[in-house]
């Protein structure tokens, strides 16, 4: 049980070290709208969250008052709506994301995420349809977020949509290149992608998930590096874990008991927690902060894959014991443009693209808004996403590729976005070709730990 009172020692941590409530994303089934007809789909689909979400806003804000927690975002995931628009005799995917885009608009969420399809075995018509549209949609609404699951650990990696994606990902950049590529990062290719996640831009309501859910996302990079900066020197890794799990109950509890009263409010089920540790561009809210407080010189030290590792471990054993249901991603993001102390150490060359990926391997979620020259070839995009789905397939873990080709732009210049998405550098990638092994296509076989049942 959650005690209201143990809350408030978090009001230090508040105030000095930017903990906050990352979002809380209504999770939305829209099973129930799918029509041949695509003017009732769009129509059932509008009201359905228009009904649903209506209050979502004006009783988070009220509850962030109620108790001086901030909230920051407020978010909807729906049905992947590859499924939802392929009954239709005419689909209309491109509509159907102005409907997201409007729905959202009328609600006051500042995303809806959702326009996804599950692709790690095949595509089918829908799924096809959805995928060709993704560029246009993006490029013509403010809000809708897309995702993709190309690889899981059951099924293997699916080649042929790792190509696809990769020029789709290229599309998207180039129709939005007078904002520095935002369509893309509005994008995210996944493996093993969790259906209850609530951080953009790859949340969407998962197939098993009930009608509608609430569901959280915690933050506190700021709160954890504060902690670990106030132990002594002679604290060991032990007591650093140990501070860490400390911090992260009590970041959880504050999550948990907001969201109980936020879902109470809606008359909603309360779905999970995910613990993930979100940075933003803030000074001082940074898990790149968090290794120099443990030691490391800057990210990208050697020694950084490790601290990531314990970081990741420690926030998931401390934050599990303070709630009733852990989803999502739950870990550490490593997001380039959203992080300060990560900006700072691509900027100056502490952190590269391999540093990155090794990283990934013990992180929440993947190479997460990287900027790259605007002329990388897709097919090296291809090769780089195809690595990372098999960091995810082999080890059992989600894993995800956010990259945006910045259209006019090389090695050392910057894309700017503002708020969340921050500012990242141009990041090198490696010339040698992988042309020939991504076109060969097909399925990359799951590994013979798949078959565990």
């Amino acid at each position: 049980m959650i005690d209201e009172h143990n809350i408030i020692e978090t009001i230090n941590m508040i105030k000095l070290h930017n903990l906050d409530i990352r979002t809380v994303t209504l999770a939305l089934s829209l099973r129930d709208c799918i029509s041949e007809d695509i003017d009732i789909l769009c129509s059932n689909i509008y009201n359905k969250i228009t009904k649903y979400a209506k209050n979502l806003v004006k009783y988070a804000n009220e509850l962030a008052d109620d108790y001086s927690i901030p909230i920051i975002n407020k978010r909807i995931a729906v049905t992947p709506i590859s499924f939802i628009g392929e009954a239709c005799k005419n689909p209309d995917y491109v509509r159907i994301a102005k409907t997201l885009d409007n729905a959202a608009k009328e609600v006051g969420v500042n995303f809806v995420g959702g326009f996804s399809a599950l692709v790690e075995k095949g595509c089918t018509k829908g799924d096809n349809l959805l995928i060709e549209s993704i560029p246009e949609a993006l490029a013509q609404t403010e809000r809708v977020c897309s995702s993709i699951n190309l690889a899981s650990s059951k099924a293997g990696i699916n080649m042929d949509a790792v190509l696809k994606m990769s020029e789709i990902i290229k599309k998207s950049a180039e129709l939005t290149k007078d904002k520095d590529g935002i369509g893309a990062a509005k994008l995210v290719v996944f493996c093993n992608v969790p259906g209850d996640n609530p951080f953009m831009a790859g949340a969407f309501c998962g197939m098993g998930e009930p009608e509608c859910a609430l569901n959280v996302g915690v933050s506190g990079p700021g709160v954890v590096r504060a902690a670990i900066e106030a132990l002594p020197d002679s604290a060991n890794m032990s007591d650093l874990a140990n501070k860490i799990k400390e911090i992260a109950y009590k970041i959880t509890s504050t999550g948990e008991l907001i969201g109980r009263k936020l879902s109470a409010k809606l008359d909603i089920p309360f779905g999970v927690i995910d613990l993930s540790l979100a940075p933003t561009p803030a000074v001082g809210d940074s898990v790149a902060g968090i290794f120099q407080a443990m030691g490391l010189e800057h990210a990208g030290a050697h020694g950084t894959t490790a601290a990531l590792a314990m970081l990741n471990d420690a926030v998931k054993k401390g934050g599990i014991m303070a709630s009733s249901h852990v989803g999502g991603l739950s870990g550490a993001f490593i997001p380039v443009s959203e992080d300060a102390g990560m900006i700072e150490a691509a900027e100056n060359g502490f952190l590269k693209f391999d540093k990155l990926e090794a990283m990934t391997s013990v992180c929440s979620v993947g190479l997460d808004m990287i900027a790259i020259p605007g002329d990388t070839p897709a097919d090296t995009i291809a090769g780089i996403i195809a690595d990372e789905m098999a960091i995810g397939m082999i080890n059992k873990k989600t894993t995800a590729v956010r990259i945006i080709p910045a259209y006019g732009k090389k090695a050392g210049d910057k894309v700017f976005y503002g708020g969340l998405l921050g500012e990242a550098p141009i990041m090198e990638v490696n010339s040698l070709s992988s042309s020939k092994f991504v076109k060969r296509g097909g399925r990359i076989p799951a590994p013979i730990h798949s078959l565990n049942n």
